[in-house]
């Protein structure tokens, strides 16, 4: 990991007067390590299986830090759970999640992105951040 980062995120506690703490960089870690969208379940089984204790509160929490601070980004699927994934050298995309087996895949597609902008330029506005999920099902073959 890229001391830029470590530096980056140890000014983010800083400024939430929070502490450079062991469980706090094993969640930093574990996301920048990993390509995939995690909930707080999964990053808590891997830190724990990996000999890192971690409470649900502070995944929690450091969790909301890294949103806030633009180290990974959240999405709250129809289900309700929140998942997240890296953000750090990670071009834009957008997500379609399978109903049947919650498989989210990522997509860009320069059209659709030029017609948002269109559409809000014709409106009068600009956009400034945006999230864009299909939900999506198999088509089964006849």
């Amino acid at each position: 990991m890229k001391a830029s980062y470590i530096n980056d995120f140890k000014d983010a506690l800083k400024k939430e007067n929070l502490k450079f703490t062991n469980q706090r960089y094993s969640i930093l870690k574990f996301l920048i390590n990993n390509d995939g969208h995690y909930d707080c379940d999964d990053i808590i089984r891997y830190l724990n299986k990996n000999k890192v204790k971690v409470s649900k509160a502070t995944t929690y929490r450091t969790l909301d830090l890294l949103v806030k601070y633009d180290f990974c980004r959240k999405m709250v699927l129809d289900d309700g759970v929140a998942r997240y994934e890296n953000k750090i050298d990670s071009n834009h995309h957008d997500h379609m999640i399978c109903v049947d087996t919650g498989k989210i895949i990522e997509f860009v597609s320069s059209e659709i992105e030029e017609i948002q902008e269109n559409i809000a330029r014709e409106k009068g506005y600009e956009i400034i951040k945006h999230v864009h999920q299909l939900f999506v099902k198999k088509i089964s073959k006849s």
